[in-house]
């Protein structure tokens, strides 16, 4: 075992089982090149040595000072072995002033979390990767804003750039700006042969190609030149191809010639499976009540629950704090608050209601049935802690005497969470329920 070898070793004790898999396990030390004060790596693609540059290199320089006393610049190449020689592999980036964008080496499908509201998505996404240009092309994903669109776009983009394939990722603005770019230096061919020479085109954002009548009529082109030699496109938007206002019927339909799928706001199960992998992948340690807690509180969109996870550790890092229940709603009450300021006690039964099989006008009148008042219970409980209302405003939606009944009904509730983790449970459900409904239809 050569020093480079040694070292991507005791480097594996310090991070993740999946990242020393993913990246570092995939370096090849040079060693006739390095030298005690420069060390030369070769990754497999761009990627991973983009990776590995951004995160370990200076964790590498110091395990190599460790061992020899010095500390030396660490160079990660491109390349593949093949029978002792480097050869470099063409990776696909615009060498112009123009904005360009890379792919996220960690946003794979195995760091993908997969429920109910995402399992066509990602299955057909899959599909895509595995047989581009011939099942699903165009593929085109839809849905709400950090759901996921993005992750699965770039899993397909990864996935083939593991394979050697030349891949185009952008969103649809930095397509845009680099049409407009090279419209006015009249350098046209450039545009041309980067975005229809390429085995996979990855197109983000879509839906702001709405009324923008030239860039339509150049994408319109290059999609025709890829389409028509077998060459797989995947576009992500917002909606539908039919609810994007301002798109020629000639994309349109070209959108719609392949396979449409759309991705739902994720279940409380999903939510809590993504924050755990989140969790496990960034080496956070956040207990199971506190996951709930993010869960149900936090919304639908995966990318601001990511941020809430980064945010915790962060702070808790910086005030050498442990991250317990307390400090976690505290460190993201403005949050809350929002999101709060958003949800109706109207919200709330009409879903508990619903759920519970009990008519609206029940849960808000006298009767003491025990359905009805435990839904009643519920009702109160999470009007408390999802709306700002203060105990008299519930009091008086509810057509109660004054706060101690809401006091009373909030007492009855949380003893029954201690005693049975199936309404626990249920509380979370509704809770995440009423959140996503309040985004729906806002």
């Amino acid at each position: 075992m050569n020093i480079g070898q040694k070292i991507l070793f005791e480097l594996k004790k310090e991070i993740s089982e999946l990242e020393y898999e993913r990246y570092i396990k995939k370096l090849v030390y040079d060693t006739k090149r390095s030298r005690s004060n420069m060390v030369f790596f070769s990754a497999p693609n761009m990627l991973v040595a983009k990776w590995v540059k951004t995160k370990y290199t200076d964790k590498i320089s110091h395990l190599f000072e460790l061992h020899n006393d010095v500390k030396p610049n660490i160079e990660i190449t491109v390349g593949i072995q093949k029978k002792h020689q480097i050869t470099t592999i063409r990776y696909n980036s615009e060498k112009s002033t123009s904005k360009s964008t890379y792919l996220n080496p960690s946003l794979t499908f195995e760091s993908f979390i997969v429920g109910d509201s995402n399992q066509f998505a990602y299955t057909t996404a899959k599909s895509a990767a595995e047989k581009p240009g011939k099942q699903y092309n165009p593929l085109f994903i839809y849905g709400g804003v950090g759901l996921g669109k993005t992750h699965l776009l770039q899993a397909i983009g990864n996935y083939h750039i593991d394979l050697g394939k030349t891949v185009i990722y952008t969103t649809l603005e930095q397509f845009m700006n680099s049409f407009t770019s090279h419209l006015r230096s009249q350098t046209m061919d450039r545009f041309r042969d980067k975005f229809r020479e390429c085995d996979l085109l990855l197109i983000d954002d879509i839906q702001f190609l709405s009324r923008k009548e030239q860039t339509q009529e150049e994408f319109f082109h290059t999609f025709n030149e890829l389409y028509n030699v077998n060459k797989q496109i995947v576009i992500t938007a917002d909606r539908a191809p039919n609810k994007i206002a301002g798109l020629v019927d000639r994309l349109r339909t070209r959108f719609e010639w392949g396979l449409m799928a759309d991705i739902q706001p994720p279940g409380l199960e999903t939510k809590i499976a993504i924050i755990q992998k989140k969790c496990e992948l960034d080496g956070i340690k956040l207990n199971s009540e506190i996951i709930n807690f993010i869960a149900s509180h936090m919304g639908d969109n995966i990318r601001e629950i990511e941020g809430t996870i980064i945010k915790l550790n962060a702070l808790s890092s910086m005030l050498n704090q442990e991250i317990t229940l307390d400090f976690a709603q505290n460190a993201i009450k403005d949050q809350l608050k929002e999101k709060k300021e958003n949800i109706t006690i109207d919200d709330i039964v009409k879903i508990v209601s619903k759920e519970l099989n009990i008519k609206p006008s029940d849960i808000k009148s006298k009767k003491r049935t025990k359905n009805v008042v435990n839904a009643r219970r519920t009702a109160i409980y999470l009007a408390r802690n999802l709306t700002p209302n203060s105990m008299p405003q519930i009091a008086l939606y509810f057509g109660m005497k004054d706060h101690t009944a809401i006091s009373h009904a909030m007492k009855k509730i949380n003893e029954i969470i201690e005693n049975d983790e199936n309404f626990k449970v249920l509380l979370d459900e509704l809770s995440n329920k009423i959140h996503s409904n309040t985004k729906n239809t806002s």
